[in-house]
């Protein structure tokens, strides 16, 4: 005997039908990760949690009276937030895992007169549906890896694609990384590796399969997040473009890129440090005198020679194996308008007229 879908609550695969979304989790579980696209509203903040959580391992019964209160009172302002909305509204209501915080929040909003429903299985089963999508979603695409030498200006040009209308998948910008020894963001901090999965599975839904998708050529890791297997196979089997700027070009780029580096040499010695087994002290040390002087442009030159440029050209050809027929991308300076230009011939060629 099969029974019909409660009406009122709808599985992971439903969520584009539900634009507007609310996700009653504690801040601290919302920043972790959350489903794109939702407003934090938390029934329970995060110590009113840890309160109530507490409480239950003496007395549940005690727990449970508790929560109600707090609910009850944080669901007050939830309702004042949305008082502006019309009485044909239909958010979608999640907690971890489609239980009392949600259903709370959806039973007063169904009773107000909105059509309020939640995600069957709240947050854990939107989860999985995140890591079954990511072994499925990313073999839709056809990929055109953007590579090159470090500092030839492969991200510029991903961002250019994208400002050209072409389908750019930004992974470094996902994972606040340019994907270096040198990558962090100075106060830009790495999400979870759950909510980078998040974000690549959302950017890969808006794409259609019909088009290529440019993708910068990466590790398996960008920083301390890991790509998603499914992808950077993908990624390793595809086409490749290959960015060419001059040396003094790629120098300049470099520190325009790294501007905080040039203004605290102590953080760029101390970011530089795991590279003496394989370099040696010598050599760092006299990196450390040329920041301090100020002399970047001998230092970049030199860590394009001695560390970057042979650490690409010992991988490239391992890790992406139709990078020696790529096609040649060549800006003509630096600045956003030369990699504009650049994109533009690449769909060109990539793509024709369509």
């Amino acid at each position: 005997m099969t029974h019909a879908r409660d009406p009122l609550r709808v599985p992971p695969a439903e969520l584009p039908r539900f634009p507007e979304r609310i996700d009653v989790r504690t801040p601290a579980e919302f920043a972790e990760d959350h489903v794109p696209g939702a407003v934090n509203c938390p029934v329970l903040s995060d110590a009113e949690r840890v309160e109530v959580g507490t409480l239950h391992a003496t007395s549940p019964f005690d727990a449970r009276k508790l929560g109600a209160a707090l609910i009850s009172r944080n669901i007050a302002g939830i309702v004042e937030r949305f008082r502006d909305r019309p009485r044909d509204w239909t958010p979608l209501v999640y907690c971890w895992r489609g239980g009392q915080r949600s259903r709370s929040l959806a039973h007063v909003m169904n009773e107000i007169g909105w059509r309020a429903v939640q995600l069957e299985g709240g947050y854990r089963a939107y989860r999985r549906h995140v890591v079954e999508a990511l072994e499925r979603v990313p073999q839709r695409f056809t990929y055109r890896v953007i590579c090159g030498l470090t500092g030839s200006g492969k991200s510029r040009l991903v961002d250019a694609l994208a400002a050209e209308g072409a389908q750019a998948l930004d992974l470094e910008g996902l994972a606040k990384h340019r994907g270096s020894l040198l990558g962090d963001l100075p106060g830009d901090p790495q999400p979870s590796q759950k909510r980078f999965e998040s974000l690549v599975l959302a950017d890969l839904l808006r794409f259609d399969p019909a088009r290529p998708v440019y993708v910068e050529s990466e590790s398996k890791r960008i920083g301390r997040l890991q790509v998603p297997d499914a992808l950077l196979e993908r990624m390793r089997s595809a086409e490749c473009a290959r960015v060419e700027l001059p040396r003094d070009a790629r120098i300049a780029l470099l520190k325009d890129e790294y501007r905080h580096f040039l203004a605290d040499p102590a953080l760029l010695a101390a970011r530089l440090a795991p590279l003496k087994p394989l370099l040696g002290a010598e050599t760092l040390a006299r990196w450390d005198a040329l920041a301090r002087a100020g002399d970047f442009d001998t230092l970049v030159g030199e860590l394009l020679d001695r560390h970057y440029d042979p650490l690409y050209t010992r991988s490239i050809g391992g890790n992406f194996p139709a990078i020696d027929r790529a096609v040649a991308v060549s800006p003509q300076g630096i600045e956003p308008e030369a990699y504009r230009a650049a994109a533009r011939r690449l769909v060109s060629e990539v793509e024709g007229s369509r």
